[in-house]
Parts: C-alpha cells; structure tokens; sequence
C-alpha cells in the first residue's frame, strides 16, 4: 500500500489482525483506531476521497467486517478506491467454530469490485498490491481480501512496481467524444453537470478550459464541487432548476443519472453524458455517451476548433438568475427568527469559512441545506455521503480529513439523527490530538421522515428524537467542548469559539422543528 502513496491505516482493534499491525508498524504506516468498524471504513473512504490514493481499513473477522459492510457499500456507490484488509478464523480448523468463525467473501462480493482470501502467505504482498491497483482502476471502488489466521507469515512473493498508469481510464473513441462536442457547439442553451468521476480523474485543469473555451455554464454534485472554483463566472449553484425549463442540452459529466438527477431527464432538453468506463453506461435510458479517461474527453472538448452557437445570452440569463437566488437567500441566511431556522446556520458558517475548509456533511434535511447554500471554492473540499445515503459517515470523514488536512479548517455539519450513529467516535478525534469544529442542527426528529409522512399520512410514527438532546455535553464528556445555542444571535460567536478551541468541538443549535427543506428530488 504504501507504493500507492498510502501512509495511513484505520483500524478497530482485533486479534485476527495484529499481524497487519505488525506489518504496518514495521513499515512505518500510521495507525488510527477508532470505536466502530463503520467509523474506520468511512475514515479510509474520506483517505481516499482527500487523497486520490487507495484508502486501508483493516477489520477484524466477523463481526467487525460485517459492522463495516455499510460504509464499504458507500464507497461502491461512490466510485471510492478503498482497500478493505480483514481478519478470518484459521483456515486449519475451518468448520470447527472458531471464534468469529465466517465466510466474509459472499457478504462483501456484490459491493466490491473483488473478494477473496489468501489462502498462501507467499501472495499476500501480490495480492495486495493488485487489490490497491484495481480499486484506482476505472470505474473505481472498494476491493476486500481476508487473511486466516494460521496463513499469516512474511510475504516472500514479490511486490510489483506501481505502474505510472495505474488510475488512468481507457483512451475514449474519438467518434463518441466528437458526436458530443458537436451537439455542445450546435446547442443554444448548453449546460454541464460535474460529478465525482471528474475528481477522480484529476481533471480540474481540463475542464476548466473546455468550459471556457466552449462557454457552458457548470452545476456540480458530489465531488464535482470545487472543480470550478464557487465564483467562477461559469460556476452555479442555486439556478439548477432552470435546466429543466430552458436548457436544450445537459451533458452530464461523470455521474450517474439516478435519483439526484431525475433519472436522465431535464424537462424537454438533450441529454448527453459521459462516463469514466463502460460499465457506467446508463442501462435505463438511451443517451448519446462518450466513455473512458474524462481528462482525455474534457480535453479534446477544450481543442475543438469548429463552428459554434453563441452561448453568451444563456449565460447571462443565468446569471440573472442565480443573483436573484442570491438576494432570495440573503433573507434566509440572515434570519433573526426564534426558534432558530437552519438556514441562518450556513449564514454564519458562510462567513467563517476558508477558501481550503473541508466541509463534511451527514444527516438529512440538515445536510440537504449545506447543499444549497456552502460555496466550494477547491477541488477535494466536499464531502458527502454520495447516492447511498448511509449516515454515519460524519465522524469518519472528520477523523480522515484532520488526517490528512492538519492544516485546513474541517468542518463537519451534523444532523441530531446522525449524530446517533458515530457521536461516541469523538473520543477518536481527542485520542489523536484532531481537532473538528462539528456544528450540529437539532431539531429533535428525522426531519427527512416526519414532514412527508405527515403530508402523506397525515400523521407520522418512529420520527422523534429527543428535544433539545445535549449531544454537546457527550462531546465534553469524551474530552472534547461544545456549547448549546438557541438564539440566532449566538450561532456566530459560538462557531468563533469552537474555531478558536483547537479541539473536538460541538456546536449543538437547536432549530425549528416546522422547517422544512423544501425537497424536489424523487428519491425513489
């Protein structure tokens, strides 16, 4: 792993894996343990997403893989490249009832690009080694191999080099890629959509100069934000829901059209998409699509030297556009009301954040307004939970991002339902010295159940949590600080002073039980 660049691995402590620690102890890779195998698999997925390179989470047999199950099948959704390292009762004694004794490879095998156990210590180094290479292969994602317990011993196989190309996708066709760029420049009203492939793939440069040269105007999911820095003249962020009114063409760059982007469809515009592999190629909708290296695509977009339409019209309609959302979302991020609305937390956040912050978001409704009001200005600077919608991952992603960021603010905005998930992983964040500024909405519900349920049922059930919860309180209790907000007034010095603690801090705000995100996506 560490020929990949990778220098971190995290880990729950278990005795079918101490000969990793071992490993990695005499390797020099540093260890970080955590109080769930969830936290340590959403950790090494954030390694990865921070990174580009391989993340290592090292679980041990049984229950400790099966407790990270969720958090691997986040990264499969997300396309992370993770390497999932787990113990496994003796091969020796296999169906006698070892202690955790379990085969893991058919758990895992449907949410990993590979499963398997190593069976001849000798191909441990190899095996590894090619378990790290086709997780950055794309389309990437996590990869699991086991280790029985007797089959433990030093790797005498040979470990190959990393190749300079591992991570790189295929060369695309050239007529898919000239197909899209000449619907680009025939189109009157062009837009592209960012995903996370394009992150993955390295491609802020290439983008920006395709953008530029052929003047389409960007939104962005996932990944995808930062690739345009939030104040570029290309760059939106409240006026997606033009597209499907006006635009006559969406190509989508590097993302899946599921759920978040209406199944493929923009009203009455073209849909075009691209896609770093043939595996990602929609299955449920027929769009033209151009697949391979999305460096390579943006590229060749960048050098098109033939005619095109004029886009400057449509740009400036947008931009009228998002300043009118601007002014709109003035009002909300500067309200004075009591209980305290969510928005007016993203206006003080707004204020307080730095071009390079690592902004981490896991909850629901709470989360959802991150979305629509955080500006990312760099690449790497988003992190969410992706298209499986697993909470849970907010301390991980915090614990890996301090890790990796020791520098940069890392702010972690944290729904009072997920905070029941990995809340008690602060004790990580004080045990190894990582401050996290955590800014929790508290609205006492799963807001994201208890407001359709109501407007469906017209009555709601398993929706409430406790009002008011001192979730900042556990948070000294581990170590850390925190203080409880209920006056708008307050957001803002209580984020200056949990900014200015250098440790785990917990900014627990309570907010308006009746404010509702107002959500248009079809989930299902």
């Amino acid at each position: 792993m560490l020929g990949f660049g990778t220098d971190v691995m995290f880990t729950l402590n278990g005795g079918h894996i101490w000969p990793l620690y071992d490993a990695a102890r005499n390797q020099g890779m540093r260890v970080v343990d955590v109080r769930h195998e969830q936290t340590a698999t959403f950790a090494a997925e954030a390694y990865a997403k921070l990174t580009r390179r391989p993340g290592l989470a090292a679980l041990t047999a049984g229950p400790g893989i099966t407790n990270g199950v969720s958090a691997i099948t986040s990264a499969y959704f997300n396309g992370s490249p993770l390497v999932v390292l787990g113990g496994r009762a003796p091969e020796g004694r296999w169906g006698s009832g070892s202690l955790q004794e379990m085969d893991h490879v058919p758990v895992v095998q449907s949410i990993t690009k590979s499963a398997g156990t190593v069976k001849d210590a000798s191909q441990a180094g190899e095996l590894v080694h090619a378990a790290a290479r086709l997780s950055l292969t794309p389309h990437r994602g996590p990869t699991f191999l086991d280790f029985p317990l007797d089959v433990f011993g030093p790797a005498a196989g040979t470990v190959p080099d990393v190749d300079v190309c591992v991570g790189k996708g295929r060369a695309p066709d050239d007529d898919e890629v000239a197909a899209l760029v000449a619907m680009i420049a025939a189109a009157e009203r062009p837009a592209f959509i960012v995903g996370s492939d394009v992150y993955w793939d390295g491609a802020w440069d290439e983008l920006r100069a395709a953008v530029e040269h052929l003047r389409v105007p960007c939104f962005f999911n996932g990944l995808g934000r930062g690739m345009l820095p939030a104040s570029h003249e290309l760059a939106f962020l409240r006026t997606r829901g033009v597209l499907k009114q006006r635009a006559d063409l969406v190509v989508v760059l590097g993302t899946p059209l599921d759920f978040r982007l209406g199944f493929g469809r923009f009203g009455n515009a073209q849909v075009a998409h691209v896609v770093d592999s043939d595996a990602q190629r929609a299955q449920h909708v027929s769009v033209p699509t151009a697949a391979g290296d999305t460096a390579l695509i943006l590229r060749a977009f960048a050098d098109y030297s033939g005619d095109r339409r004029d886009h400057e019209d449509w740009i400036a309609e947008l931009r009228t556009a998002e300043r009118a959302g601007i002014a709109a979302d003035a009002a909300l991020l500067a309200a004075d009301s009591s209980p305290i609305r969510p928005s007016r937390i993203y206006g003080e956040l707004g204020r307080r954040l730095a071009d390079d912050a690592v902004v981490i978001c896991d909850g629901g409704d709470f989360a959802s307004y991150a979305g629509k009001f955080v500006e990312v200005k760099q690449p790497g600077c988003w992190l969410d939970t992706g298209p499986y919608g697993c909470l849970g991952n907010g301390l991980g992603y915090a614990t890996a991002a301090r890790v990796v960021r020791p520098s940069s603010q890392v702010v972690l905005l944290l729904g009072d339902g997920a905070a029941g998930f990995s809340l008690m992983d602060a004790d990580s964040l004080v045990r190894h010295d990582l401050p996290v500024v955590m800014v929790m909405g508290n609205n006492g519900m799963w807001g994201l159940e208890k407001h359709p349920m109501q407007a469906i049922y017209g009555w709601d059930m398993a929706c409430d949590l406790q009002p008011g919860c001192r979730y900042d309180e556990v948070v000294r209790a581990l170590g850390g600080a925190g203080e409880l907000v209920t006056d708008a007034a307050q957001i803002g010095p209580a984020m200056d002073r949990a900014f200015a603690s250098g440790v785990p801090y917990l900014v627990n705000i309570v907010t308006d039980p009746a404010d509702e995100y107002p959500r248009t996506s079809n989930l299902g």
